[in-house]
């Protein structure tokens, strides 16, 4: 390609060189330095890109895009003058922003061959993408999507090192969705995605706003709750048609910074354009999950397995998008009865000895709300097994130990991922703090072992939540992961008991 074709969408100025040169590819990593590959410089928070550019132009690279002149850099590269003329530079106001544009150029704009679909919010995007594609995959659509828990195309997973990916990473995986015949991309939206110039230049034909609550602010993060909704209204001017959680406090806000086609959803507000009423919490022993109707462009009986009023919600934002779809509804009503989402209030037993899920829980605020919630299926005994990473404030050890406590029947405090601390330590500081409100717990420092002891002893009736680390599939304990899976250790458990998971 010429390099000139990926520049039609980004203000720039060359500096020197020419950009009609043959460019095959854009990196941004000075170690994947090569010819052909045209080099973006970005000061980051630790590093400044533009520090390795003598190191990419020995390497051979002789496109660079930089934040500012680089004169000095190519002094210091060591190339002869015949060769510094033949290095093209361009610079830019954003090296980030330029990344992103490049590598959509890059892909041949991907993103653009599918219906993209955005889900942001504090709370609720993981949930919420995975109910999507269920959705979309039980009507027989293709569908890609990209998240927490990596990036799934068909049904194979790419695990990723951010929620949001850079936008290399993200045009480089829709092509490979298109590659794959895939005619929809779910993903959900960080903050700081949107903040580091990731999702510039996307365009979203439907966006969801889940919910929003002081989360991510700190160093390296947002400055303050401000800045933290500021980024995360920028989707809804990013999108065609967006829908916005109504029961949200701060819905007036969310509403107000929009800038498309925009509807509403609730399940307090019959003003909503979408309204989720009648809820049952239902607990059987081969179904635990909620029923409830959905109006609005739809009108339909809904009965979701996963457990919680907040996924009702969740549930109803999924619906009302799809509802622009034109999906069959009782292709919808067959994916949300059977949907699973990994380590996401995630039923991996029940029966009529007990019911046994996976959550990732791993704060307070998060394990009282799952707990809170699992009381209105009124069990015989609420069972939880969990334990807190070490290396890690206390403050989080002392408030969970003191939720469990005071809202399970029974806690099983066992490790976690310890990292570099002792397993005991970590136990002892959980101890302290369930002591003071007089709960019933035991304490198996082996968490297979605390998984297994669980069900092995339950009671008919039982409802037992393995917290804490969800989706993960390792316990990492000196520095080392270890494969395991929370999900595993129950599946072999029943076993065990001849049952079948």
């Amino acid at each position: 390609m010429i390099f000139r074709d990926w520049l039609k969408e980004l203000d720039y100025t060359l500096l020197q060189g020419s950009v009609d040169v043959e460019t095959e590819d854009v990196i941004y990593d000075s170690r994947k330095a090569a010819p052909g590959k045209a080099f973006v410089a970005m000061k980051g928070i630790r590093v400044d890109g533009h520090s390795f550019i003598p190191q990419v132009l020995k390497a051979g690279v002789r496109v660079l895009v930089t934040e500012r002149p680089v004169e000095e850099e190519l002094k210091n590269s060591g190339l002869s003058e015949d060769e510094l003329k033949q290095v093209t530079v361009v610079m830019v106001e954003e090296g980030r922003h330029a990344l992103a544009l490049l590598s959509a150029a890059r892909f041949d704009h991907p993103a653009k061959k599918l219906v993209m679909i955005g889900v942001t919010g504090t709370k609720g995007k993981t949930t919420t993408t995975h109910m999507i594609r269920a959705i979309l995959l039980a009507a027989g659509k293709k569908v890609g999507m990209i998240g927490t828990t990596g990036t799934v195309i068909g049904y194979v997973v790419t695990p990723t090192l951010n929620t949001t990916p850079e936008s290399y990473e993200l045009h480089q995986a829709f092509a490979q969705m298109v590659e794959a015949g895939c005619e929809y991309a779910v993903m959900e939206v960080s903050s700081q995605g949107i903040k580091m110039h990731r999702t510039d230049g996307l365009y979203f034909n439907y966006a969801i706003f889940t919910n929003i609550s002081p989360d991510h602010i700190g160093p390296g993060e947002h400055a303050d709750f401000e800045e933290y909704l500021y980024y995360k209204t920028r989707l809804l001017n990013m999108c065609g048609i967006g829908l916005v959680n109504k029961d949200d406090e701060h819905a007036p806000q969310i509403i107000k910074a929009a800038n498309c086609e925009l509807y509403t959803y609730s399940e307090e507000s019959k003003e909503a354009d979408f309204v989720a009423s009648d809820i049952r919490y239902v607990s059987q022993p081969d179904f635990v999950g909620t029923e409830f109707h959905i109006s609005g462009k739809y009108d339909m009986e809904v009965r979701l397995g996963i457990p919680g009023l907040f996924n009702v919600v969740n549930a109803l934002a999924a619906v009302s998008v799809c509802s622009f779809l034109g999906l069959d509804q009782a292709r919808i009503s067959h994916a949300l009865e059977n949907i699973r989402v990994n380590g996401r209030m995630e039923i991996v037993y029940t029966s009529e000895r007990c019911t046994v899920l996976v959550d990732y829980a791993h704060n307070a605020v998060s394990m009282e709300s799952l707990l809170s919630t699992l009381r209105d299926y009124k069990p015989k005994r609420l069972v939880c097994v969990f334990g807190c990473g070490g290396n890690r404030s206390k403050d989080r050890r002392y408030s969970m130990g003191e939720i469990g406590g005071k809202m399970a029947d029974l806690s099983i405090i066992t490790a976690d991922n310890s990292r570099y601390e002792k397993v005991e330590d970590i136990i002892a500081d959980i101890r302290g703090s369930i002591e003071k409100t007089g709960g019933k717990f035991i304490e198996i420092p082996d968490r297979r072992e605390a998984i297994r002891y669980s069900i092995l002893h339950a009671q008919p009736g039982d409802m037992v939540a393995v917290i804490g680390k969800g989706h993960e599939d390792y316990q990492e304990i000196n520095g080392v992961r270890h494969h395991f899976l929370d999900r595993e250790v129950i599946e072999e458990t029943v076993k065990e008991l001849g049952e079948k998971a």
